[in-house]
């Protein structure tokens, strides 16, 4: 198709008038007529037989839209008040964290002092032992009743768990050491009441925690039973067997009657190493005392093998 352009041009060269050039033009293509109507698209063509037939237009009204707007802020203020619960529940989360590892430490520093008793420093230690625990109570063990109100301390327990059983262990061997008992859960809790305000729920030691601690006892009891032995204290070693072996017999009855005991039952295995322990070597010194009783008390260097207790963490 040659442009419009170019045909002007040879119109003009050839003399011939502009009005003979005549380009055909696709219907398609045609430019409107004055005073016709153009079409939009979505509206049909007209016809003989009416007008034509406009398609509705669909608009929001005024009231509808304050109205989303209102929702839209309401969802943003709920979803606001959740983040920030969530917010200041993991922060306490991470202070429940750092305040159950110092129980931890300094629990596991009292247990390390009572294991330095003997038949001459023996109030001396454990003087020092219960002062230490003491400190424990009133400067760690009050962070997680100020943290703890309501119903938290069940919410967040795995956060500090580890720590309240490390006391537990630690609060019942100071107890055995003086009097030869157990200490009791109400004991622990009713300690812990002074800490607590009066105007929320008080923090309280749950079972569970305190049974794994007590399960925990029986390591440092057979430590303990092993080290009174090489010092001669015969006596004192066997009465730890019994305690420890009384401990395991009541924990066998109950653990199956627990609901969540996995953690029980693997610390129930250890425990029964302890026991087969304390008692091998009380054994050994029943029916083979007459052979080592001279070297009990000695400065020498005591074999935990020859009391069947081989892999003792000295």
């Amino acid at each position: 198709m040659v442009p419009l352009r170019v045909c002007h041009r040879l119109v003009h060269l050839s003399g011939l008038p502009s009005s003979s050039l005549r380009l055909p033009f696709p219907t398609s293509m045609a430019a409107p007529q004055p005073g016709s109507k153009t079409l939009r698209p979505g509206i049909s063509s007209p016809s003989h037989d009416g007008p034509v037939r406009k398609r509705p237009r669909m608009m929001a009204t005024d009231a509808a839209a304050p109205m989303a707007s209102e929702e839209c802020s309401a969802m943003k203020a709920e979803f606001a008040r959740h983040a920030e619960y969530l917010n200041t529940l993991n922060d306490k989360r991470e202070r429940l964290v750092k305040a159950s590892r110092d129980i931890t430490m300094n629990s596991k520093k009292v247990i390390f002092q009572v294991h330095r008793i003997s038949r001459s420093n023996k109030e001396e230690v454990l003087s020092k032992a219960e002062l230490d625990l003491a400190a424990v109570v009133n400067q760690h063990i009050g962070k997680l009743v100020k943290e703890l109100q309501g119903t938290d301390f069940w919410k967040l327990r795995r956060a500090y768990t580890f720590g309240v059983q490390e006391y537990v262990e630690a609060a019942t061997f100071c107890r055995f050491c003086k009097t030869g008992t157990l200490l009791s859960l109400g004991e622990i809790n009713d300690s812990l009441l002074e800490l607590s305000d009066k105007s929320v729920e008080p923090l309280q030691i749950n079972v569970l925690d305190y049974l794994l601690g007590v399960a925990d006892l029986s390591g440092e009891l057979m430590r303990l039973a092993i080290g009174r032995i090489s010092d001669g204290e015969v006596e004192y070693a066997k009465n730890i067997c019994t305690f420890v072996r009384d401990i395991y017999r009541e924990l066998t009855l109950l653990v199956p009657l627990m609901d969540d005991n996995n953690e029980m039952k693997k610390k129930m295995e250890v425990m029964l190493q302890s026991v087969v322990k304390i008692e091998n070597a009380c054994f050994s010194v029943h029916v083979r005392g007459s052979e080592y009783i001279p070297m009990l008390g000695s400065s020498a260097e005591p074999d935990y093998a020859f009391f069947g207790a081989a892999d003792y963490d000295q």
